[in-house]
Parts: C-alpha cells; structure tokens; sequence
C-alpha cells in the first residue's frame, strides 16, 4: 500500500498566501516527503529552487479555478510553468462548454494541452468540479480523458451553484464514479474539503491515486500519532 504522504499533493492555491508562506509551504513538503507540492503560478519558480534533488514534484495549475481562459492560454500557461520547472500541470476544463455539450470543443482542449506536457517533459492531470456537472457529463469527461495520467475531482475553489446548494469538493460518489470510469492507466485525483486523516485513508482505501490538500501537517500528524503510514 502507498503511504499516506506519498498520495498527497500538498495544496498552496490560495490567491491570500504570501511568498514566505509559500516558501513555509514548501518546505513542509520537504519535511513530510509528500508527492507534491501543487502551488501558484508564478511561485513555480520558487518550489522548483526549494525541491530542487528532492522527490517532492512540482505541480501547479492551470486556467484556475474557473476554466475560463482561452485555450491558446492555457497552452501558453503551461509551457510558462514547465520552463518555470513544473513537472505536473492540473488543467481545469472549461465547465461553460461542458455544460453547453461542446465535446469537441472539451476534447480539443485536453488533447492540446497533453500533447503539449508530454512534449515537454510533464504529466497532465485534468479537473473536472464535479459539483456542477452531471453523472453523465462526468462519465463523458471520463472517456475524453482516457490518454491522460489523472483525472481530478475539482479545484477545492468552487463557486456558487444557481440552486443555492453548498460546493461539496470531492465526494466518495463521485469518486467511486471516476474510478469506474477512467481509462487504463488513469488515475484519479480526489481534490475539495479533504482535510481529516479519516477521510484521508477512506480515499486510499478505494484506490485514489493522489489527494490534493491543504491540511497535510493535520493529516499527517494524526497519523504519526496513530502509527499510521
């Protein structure tokens, strides 16, 4: 079985965090041995200096959080961070032609940006925000993301839903989902609300691959306490 801190992805998103803290952020990565770091755009540079020789990667995203961007952006995006020294992009799709049912436009835009990491050295992991689709829309991202190395759940930053509803993040349903449906060889990325050593293990157990949190020392820790690896 993996250990706990080698399926996590530990999360420096929020537009709130100075550089120092990133640096903190950073560092801790190094101190726990997690997968990753997953950190801000422009920080890149700085995760990369303070990795640098370690097994922690570096991960940042792209047209975060909302998908929004074009994608000759996303494209220009993500050839910036692994110049920058990402080794993995999380690339958020664009929800508005998801929703809209443009495939081909979806499809279009994963492939650019796969092609475009597996040029240059990266590996491309694809968010869905599953809060604002449907089973059936999740089902189809599944299958347009069959050559991919991971499909993530969500951003962890989600927006307001028009029926009021409360953003969940990951969920044990939707993850069940995505592991059913994703390709050979994709795995998937639980990501949103996940902050408890429980909810932690719970993901292991059904076979996610990595976990995308900002409470790794909470997790972590609680785990040590418990001889829990």
């Amino acid at each position: 079985m993996t250990p706990l801190a080698r399926l996590i992805d530990h999360a420096l998103l929020s537009p709130l965090l100075t550089d120092t803290e990133l640096e903190a952020g950073c560092r801790t990565a190094l101190d726990y041995g997690v997968a990753a770091v997953c950190i801000k755009p422009y920080a890149v540079p700085l995760a990369a200096r303070l990795l640098a020789g370690s097994n922690v990667a570096v991960c940042t995203v792209i047209g975060f959080p909302h998908g929004s961007n074009a994608t000759s952006i996303k494209i220009a995006e993500t050839l910036q961070a692994i110049r920058d020294g990402a080794t993995e992009i999380d690339m958020v799709v664009n929800l508005g032609k998801v929703l809209g049912g443009d495939w081909t436009y979806v499809s279009a835009e994963i492939n650019a940006l796969h092609q475009t990491c597996r040029e240059n050295g990266a590996i491309l992991k694809v968010i869905f925000e599953n809060d604002y689709l449907t089973d059936a829309q999740k089902i189809r991202l599944c299958t347009l993301c069959r050559h991919v190395e991971f499909i993530k759940t969500s951003t962890g930053f989600g927006f307001p839903k028009p029926d009021g509803a409360a953003y969940r993040g990951a969920t044990p349903e939707d993850l069940a989902l995505m592991l059913a449906h994703a390709g050979e060889g994709v795995r998937v990325k639980a990501s949103g609300g996940i902050r408890t050593l429980e909810a932690a293990l719970a993901l292991r157990e059904m076979g996610v691959a990595r976990i995308g949190t900002s409470s790794t020392v909470t997790i972590l820790e609680e785990a040590r306490k418990q001889s829990i690896t």
